[in-house]
């Protein structure tokens, strides 16, 4: 179940991602919608990186009941990619999501052995997103 906390004037359609999301859990998912200067304030506080991203996931201690983190995710992002890679903004939306829930669920592109990117490559697939998260993120 997604807890969505919409802080912008961004639409969101959420019958994708909670399609995604239930493939994977049934733990309850935080999901902020913010801009890009409370992106930036986050990333600042949580990981003294003082710049703004387009997603950041924090999981939440596993207990039996406890939700399975908080995903973030900035809309200005969310609109610029779209426009710039030239697909909708549900569909940017959605990668962005994918990306912070493979967080959520352990993966780690910075240290595994490709497992996250193949991973976000088979959802990719199966949803029939496009290909500009797995595209960008290579190298």
């Amino acid at each position: 179940m997604i807890e969505l906390d919409n802080r912008t004037t961004l639409q969101i359609d959420t019958t994708l991602i909670d399609a995604i999301a239930n493939l994977f859990t049934n733990k309850e998912i935080e999901l902020i919608v913010t801009t890009n200067e409370e992106i930036r304030e986050i990333n600042k506080t949580y990981r003294n990186i003082d710049k703004d991203t387009d997603v950041l996931s924090f999981p939440y201690e596993p207990m039996p009941m406890s939700p399975l983190g908080s995903i973030v995710i900035s809309s200005s992002h969310v609109k610029e990619k779209a426009i710039e890679l030239g697909h909708s903004e549900n569909d940017e939306f959605a990668l962005l999501f994918i990306h912070g829930l493979l967080h959520l669920l352990g993966y780690d592109h910075e240290t595994d052995n490709g497992q996250m990117r193949k991973k976000e490559a088979e959802l990719i697939k199966k949803f029939n997103l496009p290909k500009s998260l797995i595209i960008r993120t290579e190298g």
